[in-house]
């Protein structure tokens, strides 16, 4: 059927003024199509690159393989100067006195006092302190903490009661006598070394004099090397 018999416009037809539009829009696009194609496009030239001494060029994967032993060797020896310094403190360490000796070795262990209410394990307390050394009993008060430790030679109980004002550390020294009370102080702490027979206790804490009095106590009842 054809559009013309109907009166209808067809696109493009010169005879209608939308058809002219449509003929002048593509002459126009042709003739900025036929400008482009003459622009003179100069050839592409890649930049030279410098000379440069390829032997020692490691590739990107093989210098992170590299790291690794680096890391690894610089890890190891963190861990070889940490072992080398308890082992130092264990052993190699001299002080000038038992006092010096207790302060050092309070300082080795603060993770120890802590402020808790959960009392140490029963069969680990009696294997940190045996019955030649002392028959502990409640009136000794929340043992938290029990470790077997070395002080000048000996393996010693140290334990920690929490006090009223805080944790408390307990020192039985069976092998360490002494013949008159010792106050001291360092750095964190103040304490006391009383004679207990052929032995000594370390206490040493923040108490008040009166609570440190019947922790004393109670400790020196327990104590079971008196001769």
């Amino acid at each position: 059927m054809d559009p013309k018999e109907y009166g209808q416009k067809t696109p493009g037809d010169p005879s209608t003024t939308d058809g002219q539009a449509d003929i002048d829009e593509n002459a126009a696009l042709d003739a900025v199509l036929k400008r482009a194609m003459t622009i003179d496009v100069p050839e592409l030239k890649m930049p030279e690159l410098p000379d440069v001494e390829t032997g020692n060029v490691v590739s990107l994967a093989e210098r992170r393989r590299a790291r690794a032993p680096v890391w690894l060797a610089t890890a190891a020896a963190i861990m070889m100067a940490a072992v080398f310094g308890v082992y130092t403190y264990n052993e190699s360490t001299s002080y000038d006195s038992l006092t010096d000796e207790i302060i050092a070795h309070m300082d080795h262990e603060p993770y120890a006092l802590v402020v808790t209410d959960v009392p140490v394990n029963a069969s680990r307390l009696e294997r940190v302190v045996p019955a030649s050394v002392a028959n502990l009993s409640p009136k000794n008060g929340l043992i938290t903490y029990a470790e077997s430790c070395e002080i000048n030679g000996n393996s010693v109980p140290h334990l920690v009661v929490q006090g009223e004002r805080g944790p408390v550390t307990i020192i039985l020294l069976p092998d360490e006598k002494i013949d008159a009370a010792t106050p001291f102080q360092g750095g964190n702490v103040n304490g006391v070394l009383i004679p207990v027979g052929d032995g000594s206790i370390a206490i040493i804490g923040e108490e008040s004099a009166e609570s440190m009095e019947r922790i004393k106590e109670s400790f020196v009842d327990a104590a079971s090397w008196r001769t």
